[in-house]
């Protein structure tokens, strides 16, 4: 491996030296993984020890892996309800609840996930089947639980996935509900991307003795990635991505946008000019973005629109570009991103769309990845017209700036001329005699005497 690699990976180590066993290490080989990362390497035997663990390690390094992996060795795959994991939205229950499911398949260890917009009905006839593992949303597994179809008191393993998204939320107290009715010592393992005072305090509060992992390894994420840039006004993006779609054919391709309006014109705009696209947000019945989902896990679509929300959901291995047609204001959304093309140690590309002010977003990307991103370009793009509002606009900030620059002037207080100098080395020092009052007072009256 390269100097690069090992800054991400624990090169001087294997999943066998971690202690797990030979099922799941044959799953490890299948999905073609040979050196666990350095949180993996770090978490992986504390949590087979037993020990509690607080982890904290960067958006893209493997965090899943590293506190389930142990998880699916320790419980009993026969057991009910044996180990919780919280995350903050339902895309991520997805993709956790995939990649548990995938991990422990030849342990033979059965993952369901729980989340909001998802009928419950259908839920809790998974959940009458007793899986060993339940991935959910707080909001979710509190309804099933007072319900009486999650029962607290079974769960020996609790698992909090980016308990700093989830605070953020606005989970706080869900969370405490819920940490609070599992049984009174489960093995607990929180994991984050940062790790605030309020996060500790919360984790040493339903703790016992944890140990505290932090690693500041390079993102598996940033290292896989192929990035780039394209220096581009906010008009011209939606040709430049039709272009660039057209131009280099990528094989399944995730364009990212930051609204729902966006998504929706972006989708459009790709059908009208013959792009196969199809849309996914926050907005669309669950069904629907379902089924969008399983016609990209299938291969049977090429370019897929999607919103922030969806950033977190998906967990396609044969996604092979990923395209920042709106830059997010949050690095770490940005990681997310781009993390959807490097699934399993596969290779993949980056595009993002830089409009001219937002040179500071993009830096703030750089220094979070530890990576200088470069920038491309196409000659053989024509940008198009500015459009009438935007020179509307321009001309009018231009002629109000040169009325406040005339206005300005016409105000300033006028020079005032210097006083001839009269040379009298007799009578003051260095033989200056002023000859009249100072252009300038302090705006009070000069005291005179009486007569």
């Amino acid at each position: 491996m390269d100097n690069s690699s090992a800054d991400t990976f624990a090169i001087d180590k294997t999943f066998a030296s971690l202690g797990l066993n030979e099922a799941l290490l044959e799953g490890l080989t299948k999905r073609g993984f040979k050196h666990p990362t350095h949180i993996q390497a770090s978490l992986i035997p504390a949590a087979l020890r037993g020990k509690d663990v607080l982890g904290q390690a960067k958006t893209g390094t493997g965090k899943t892996a590293a506190f389930g992996l142990p998880v699916l060795q320790m419980l009993d795959p026969t057991a009910a309800f044996s180990a919780l994991v919280l995350v903050p939205t339902r895309e991520l229950a997805i993709q956790v609840a995939k990649e548990l499911q995938e991990l422990g398949a030849f342990a033979k260890v059965h993952t369901v996930a729980v989340y909001g917009g998802q009928p419950i009905d259908k839920q809790m006839t998974q959940l009458k089947k007793g899986p060993p593992i339940i991935v959910g949303t707080p909001g979710r597994v509190m309804d099933l639980a007072d319900r009486g179809i999650l029962p607290f008191e079974n769960f020996r393993f609790a698992i909090l996935d980016e308990v700093d998204r989830m605070l953020d939320i606005g989970f706080r107290d869900d969370i405490r509900k819920i940490l609070g009715r599992l049984r009174k010592t489960p093995q607990t393992i929180f994991v984050s991307a940062t790790i605030s005072s309020e996060i500790e305090k919360l984790a040493r509060s339903y703790m016992k003795d944890p140990e505290k992992i932090v690693s500041v390894e390079k993102s598996l994420t940033v290292s896989q990635v192929n990035q780039s840039y394209f220096a581009v006004e906010r008009w011209d993006k939606r040709r430049l991505l039709l272009h660039l779609l057209r131009k280099e054919e990528p094989a399944l391709t995730v364009v990212f946008c930051r609204t729902k309006r966006a998504v929706d014109e972006v989708t459009e705009f790709l059908n009208k000019n013959k792009i196969d696209a199809h849309a996914m947000h926050g907005d669309m019945y669950q069904k629907k973005r379902d089924q969008v989902m399983t016609r990209l896990r299938e291969g049977d679509l090429s370019v897929l629109v999607a919103s922030d929300l969806a950033a977190r959901g998906l967990d396609v291995d044969d996604i092979s570009h990923v395209v920042n047609y709106d830059m997010p204001e949050d690095p770490e959304v940005y990681i997310h991103r781009i993390g959807r093309t490097a699934r399993a140690g596969r290779k993949g590309i980056a595009w993002s769309f830089v409009a001219p002010d937002q040179g500071e977003l993009l830096t703030n990307i750089e220094m979070l990845a530890n990576v200088e991103i470069p920038t491309v370009g196409y000659a053989d793009f024509k940008p198009g017209p500015i459009p009438m509002d935007v020179s509307a606009m321009r001309e009018y900030e231009a002629k109000r700036k040169e009325d406040n620059q005339q206005s300005r002037n016409r105000t300033a207080a006028p020079e005032v001329p210097v006083a001839a100098k009269v040379v009298d080395e007799t009578r003051f020092p260095d033989g200056i005699v002023p000859t009249a009052l100072p252009g300038r007072r302090l705006g009070g009256r000069v005291a005179t005497r009486k007569r």
